[in-house]
């Protein structure tokens, strides 16, 4: 089979080879899937660079949002499974990036017939993230003002949907005028393009309460320390991740100024703490894309031989929505 293998930790374009391989074979309690689609996310950008909080030993195949259908099992207790269409996150280092991919059984999600493998591979891990983010960690409720600081991105219009099928207000930031285009062409009321002046002005200025109820925080550095001036009182800050490389250090006397909250969220562990959580939550995904709700931006459908070039693109900042490996 073919697949993207690390072999050291650097850029994307540079680590990544394409690989003949043998098919993995699934341990007990593990299944394989032969791979329909596979969403790129700035988390194989940081497994590329050994910056990803797990890190698997080299070499090793990234992708870690991918639909397929279940072709082999590791015990005889889930011959059920063979056959089903499935969306999951890949056990690596057996990611998704390849021909064939390792899931561990008790974390697959069936995928409804109405749902193309393409994107399914985007409603999992991308709006899991929102979902959660919003729903769990940040107490959405209809009337916040959410604000999204990285909104061109696959994950930041994945979360300005989710707010805005809750009842939200949201305003989305972003870099750029062809980046402010796209976000407002997909139905984001507020779009504040950073590079046209202050931000803590601008938002304070298009709130209806003055500030952000909610921040879905991404970005880091300038953007998480924008985030504390124009929070509200009892706001909530979630820290998704740091995609502008610097990661911020909170100075913790300045939450008592506006009571406000600074959440992380690390999705996976729901797997182990919480299932019943992600299973609700994707459950809900699925209902509001069946609704048109939401409808993933999959700006990017790329074959297996231009996942390095891809990659490199996400790490680099010249992509919006998301880019998807379609077989």
């Amino acid at each position: 089979m073919r697949s993207w293998q690390v072999l050291e930790h650097g850029e994307p374009r540079t680590v990544l080879t394409l690989r003949s391989t043998d098919p993995p074979r699934p341990r007990p309690g593990q299944i394989r899937v032969k791979v329909g689609a596979t969403s790129a996310n700035f988390a194989d950008v940081l497994l590329c660079r050994g910056r990803y909080q797990v890190a698997p030993e080299l070499p090793f195949t990234p992708g870690l949002e991918t639909c397929g259908v279940i072709d082999a099992v590791g015990d005889t207790t889930h011959l059920d499974l063979l056959g089903q269409r499935v969306v999951g996150q890949p056990v690596l280092p057996r990611g998704g990036f390849a021909d064939y991919a390792l899931m561990d059984s008790h974390t697959i999600l069936p995928v409804p017939a109405f749902i193309c493998d393409t994107s399914a591979a985007t409603l999992h891990l991308t709006y899991l993230t929102a979902w959660l983010a919003l729903h769990r960690r940040g107490g959405m409720t209809v009337g916040d003002v959410v604000v999204v600081t990285a909104a061109a991105g696959g994950v930041g219009l994945a979360a300005a949907q989710i707010a805005m099928a809750a009842g939200a207000t949201v305003i989305g930031i972003v870099s750029g005028p062809e980046k402010r285009a796209l976000v407002e062409s997909h139905g984001v009321p507020i779009v504040i393009d950073r590079t046209s002046g202050d931000v803590i002005e601008q938002v304070r200025a298009a709130s209806p309460s003055g500030g952000a109820d909610i921040v879905f925080e991404s970005v880091g550095g300038d953007a998480y320390q924008e985030a504390t001036k124009y929070v509200n009182f009892e706001g909530r800050i979630i820290v998704i991740g740091f995609a502008g490389g610097a990661i911020p250090q909170p100075r913790l006397s300045h939450v008592f100024v506006k009571n406000y909250t600074i959440a992380g969220l690390h999705w996976g562990l729901y797997w182990k703490h919480r299932p019943d959580i992600i299973r609700a939550g994707q459950a809900d995904i699925f209902a509001l894309f069946r609704d048109r709700m939401i409808s993933p931006v999959i700006s990017r459908t790329i074959a297996i031989d231009d996942v390095a070039d891809a990659l490199q693109d996400l790490a680099d900042g010249r992509t919006h929505g998301k880019t998807v490996m379609a077989l």
